[in-house]
């Protein structure tokens, strides 16, 4: 895992075969800017050497992304602390994440419940089978007859899917307690903390720490249904991951962290408008948990030193015991 504390911008503009070829890459360090200049400069010239010279197909410009991005490129967040191997950083929406090079979180989602109103989900099929039907039965009365049977057929679907009933199977929440269940039968020797997040369950493991690119990682997270996009996220950074304070639109923050894009650094500017933004967030956060937590599961006898030194500092920013709303 590596979250540098400086961003630099490499950049290499020449002329090849009577055309201009300008190749940008970012580098980084904890060290110093300089040293962060020298590595953007030394991996901008790398790649246009194999864009120019090898022919390999790549982006003359790297995206400025937070995570997940170009292979090999880091966490670019803004780092707010650190705790031995442990580092919290500010997201891209303004919310504090801890990021952990070996202590494993899985983060285990409910399915989306729908979103607006039943009868704006009811709506458009049946506008679609009204128009269908009565251009099928060449009268306006059988697109009528059409588009009632299916706005009935919907609102019904949409009632169920609002309180998370989807054809008379469990509630998303049941099933996914159901699938950690399942898990802790096959593997009895783990130990896990189980958290109430708004969204559903995170899970801390305590009994070991964990390679994110593990084969045990990869068929922990595929057992209990982890979103793919987190699974991918802790594989390309070699790290895990936790929201540690609230969602801003959760706790009253409308507008969005400026800048926008909000990715770390941003020029001193704008630094100001950022920083007047990150006080009100923090503000209205201190009275939200980012999560709740619930109970242990397993061999609660089996605790890793790094995995309790992480979950002290997890539970104290989420404010897991406070009994406060999650957010």
């Amino acid at each position: 895992m590596i979250v540098p504390q400086f961003w630099a911008e490499g950049r290499v503009q020449e002329r090849v075969a009577g055309k201009q070829v300008t190749v940008r890459r970012y580098g980084w360090s904890d060290e110093s800017p300089v040293a962060a200049q020298a590595h953007a400069d030394q991996r901008t010239r790398e790649a246009f050497d194999r864009i120019v010279h090898k022919g390999e197909k790549l982006e003359l410009r790297e995206r400025k992304m937070p995570y997940n991005g170009a292979d090999g490129v880091p966490i670019r967040e803004e780092i707010v602390e650190r705790q031995g191997d442990t580092v919290i950083t500010r997201n891209t929406y303004g919310a504090r994440c801890l990021n952990t090079p070996d202590v494993l979180f899985v983060d285990i989602d409910f399915e989306e419940p729908l979103r607006g109103s039943v009868f704006g989900f009811a709506l458009v099929p049946a506008l679609i089978a009204g128009v269908v039907g009565g251009w099928a039965a060449r009268t306006w009365l059988g697109g009528l007859i059409a588009g009632i049977v299916v706005f009935v057929v919907a609102w019904v679907i949409g009632q169920r899917k609002k309180r998370g009933e989807h054809s008379g199977n469990p509630a998303p929440e049941k099933r996914a307690a159901e699938r950690i269940a399942r898990f802790m039968q096959q593997h009895p020797d783990w130990h896990l903390r189980i958290y109430r997040t708004p969204a559903g369950f995170r899970l801390l493991a305590m009994h070991d720490v964990f390679d994110p690119a593990a084969t045990a990682v990869a068929d922990c997270f595929h057992a209990l249904g982890v979103d793919k996009v987190y699974a991918r996220m802790c594989r390309n950074q070699n790290c895990f991951r936790a929201r540690v304070s609230a969602k801003p639109w959760r706790v009253g923050i409308g507008d969005h962290m400026r800048p926008q894009p909000g990715v770390w650094p941003v020029s001193p500017e704008k630094l100001p408008a950022r920083d007047a933004w990150i006080a009100r967030y923090e503000k209205a956060a201190q009275g939200h948990a980012a999560c709740q937590y619930l109970e242990s599961v397993g061999n609660a006898a089996k605790v890793h030193p790094n995995a309790l030194a992480v979950q002290e500092l997890h539970d104290e920013r989420t404010r897991a015991l406070s009994g406060l709303p999650i957010a």
